[in-house]
């Protein structure tokens, strides 16, 4: 392909791909050692209807009304979750359970009776992801990377989710150390006057953060195995935890990387006409990576 054709219908997708799977996976290595990996399964769930909701109100898919549909989404959660655990009388795993999917469910049944006919937002999207469609539509090439015009018909997701992998990368820079003890003992961090309840919460929301930022490229379902799969294959493949939260980026770029270059090329070098969809190849390659790395990874005697 040239730089012709490179720049305006690739380049961006897969910028945002990348970005989007470091920005998944650098939470997702901390969800992984708390044992709580399934919040990132429960976050694609619950934020749905919030975003969804957003549009609905706003009539445009902007960041800071989704955030705050996903943020007003994830309390309703937590209160219904509270109330049925209370009122039920039953477990919270039972409660999360059906607070989670039918708040998922009423986010699909929303968009599928909703007017969304004006911007990219249908189920489809919704669950999958659009990716493709995130083309770079003024570019005539390598130099438009150099021309303002040309810059300032740049997709506005891009900035988005560059603005979002750049935060998560300072927080965890500037809170690396009370982070990292509240992770391996909590008890030890309460001890040492670090709140742990706060850096738990502010795990969470940093996690919805990069779940809201990733809707456009993958998804609410896709964006799970950028939480769970390069993190948990760098799991198996060292136990520092510092070389872990480098190998899941390394991981996450080449699921990026690798499965937007198979999702378009793939079927056609197998004799097919179509390509497939960019998120669900990049999932799957993410999958093939963890899988490899509990064959023959250097730690997986750990599972």
């Amino acid at each position: 392909m040239s730089g012709a054709d490179f720049v305006p219908f690739s380049l961006v997708p897969l910028l945002i791909g990348c970005l989007a799977a470091v920005a998944c996976a650098l939470p997702g290595n901390f969800l992984i050692l708390r044992r709580q990996a399934l919040i990132g399964d429960a976050i694609s769930h619950v934020v749905l209807p919030g975003i969804v909701m957003a549009f609905l109100v706003t009539g445009t898919i902007a960041a800071i009304p989704m955030l705050i549909g996903a943020a007003a989404a994830a309390l309703i959660a937590v209160a219904a979750i509270e109330g049925i655990r209370r009122f039920g009388r039953i477990e919270p795993g039972a409660a999360m359970g059906v607070v989670f999917t039918s708040m998922f469910a009423a986010g699909v049944l929303i968009l599928e009776l909703s007017d969304t006919s004006g911007v990219h937002l249908d189920v489809e999207h919704a669950l999958y992801g659009n990716l493709e469609s995130l083309i770079w539509l003024d570019a005539t090439g390598w130099a438009s990377l150099t021309d303002p015009v040309a810059l300032a018909g740049l997709p506005p997701e891009l900035g988005r989710i560059a603005v979002v992998a750049l935060l998560i990368v300072a927080l965890l820079a500037l809170f690396w150390r009370p982070l990292a003890i509240s992770t391996f003992d909590e008890g030890f961090a309460a001890t040492l006057g670090l709140p742990v309840g706060a850096i738990g919460l502010g795990l969470v929301i940093v996690s919805a953060i990069a779940a809201v930022a990733a809707f456009d490229a993958v998804g609410s379902i896709i964006v799970i195995a950028m939480f769970i799969c390069p993190p948990a294959a760098a799991r198996l493949v060292t136990d520092r935890l510092v070389h872990q939260v480098l190998w899941s980026v390394a991981f996450a770029l080449i699921s990026a990387v690798l499965g937007y270059v198979l999702a378009g090329y793939g079927p056609l070098w197998l004799g097919f006409g179509n390509s497939v969809s960019a998120a669900g190849m990049i999932a799957t390659v993410s999958g093939v990576i963890l899988a490899l790395t509990a064959i023959a990874g250097p730690k997986r005697r750990r599972i």
